[in-house]
């Protein structure tokens, strides 16, 4: 690898805007704002809008999609070939 041409990589606290919940982790992104972790630290925090704490997939809340219904309706309206 190149020195010089990569970004840092650090701890950093991603903090889910949904669900309340923040995941203390290594990234290379970064932000002006700051916030004191449970050690002591003070880390950098990057806001996202979901994550695994209030995705529906991972919180066990998705839906099923009813596909069957969905292709007898077209079937009715364009006919079976």
């Amino acid at each position: 690898m190149k020195p010089g041409i990569h970004p840092a990589y650090g701890p950093v606290v991603f903090r889910d805007s949904a669900s309340g919940t923040a995941f203390l982790t290594r990234s290379t992104m970064t932000s002006d704002k700051t916030i004191d972790w449970e050690d002591g630290n003070t880390y950098p925090v990057v806001d996202v809008e979901i994550s695994s704490a209030s995705h529906p997939f991972y919180t066990g809340t998705a839906r099923v999609l009813d596909t069957a219904g969905r292709v007898e309706r077209f079937e009715r309206r364009y006919g079976v070939r």
